[in-house]
């Protein structure tokens, strides 16, 4: 958890286009202490079967700047098959996705963070698009 000094972070993923969270997406977490400072990854998890990631290291003291990395791609190819956007591919002015399933192979999301606070950061996601917010 945070500290006066230290701000923490948490995540979960929405699959919209079907209405259950996401499980076994690979999320990574980089900090830095700066807008000119180097990227430096802190760790690696994967959602859960409620699509949430329970164990992202902590921030070091000092953080600035944050960045989710999603791996979308994966995702989406072991769920194509029963994937709306598989009904979406017979209508003629359905967007093909790419043969991954997924139109986002991946997503990175960038945030500035503030000592003493925690960050939730929901991704809602679907084949074509997602959007995030900070939660609580």
């Amino acid at each position: 958890m945070s500290t006066e000094t230290t701000a923490s972070v948490s995540t979960h993923i929405l699959d919209t286009s079907v209405g259950r969270p996401a499980a076994s997406v690979v999320v990574s977490l980089s900090a830095r202490g700066g807008g000119r400072e180097p990227w430096v990854v802190l760790g690696r998890s994967a959602t859960d079967a409620d699509g949430r990631c329970k164990d992202l290291p902590a921030l070091p003291e000092g953080t600035t700047h944050v960045r989710l990395d999603f791996e979308t791609e994966a995702y989406f190819h072991t769920h194509t098959d029963s994937h709306p956007h598989k009904q979406a591919e017979a209508q003629q002015d359905a967007p093909a996705p790419r043969d991954s399933g997924a139109f986002f192979p991946e997503v990175a999301i960038t945030f500035a963070v503030t000592p003493g606070e925690h960050f939730h950061v929901p991704l809602l996601l679907n084949p074509f698009g997602y959007s995030v917010y900070r939660g609580s």
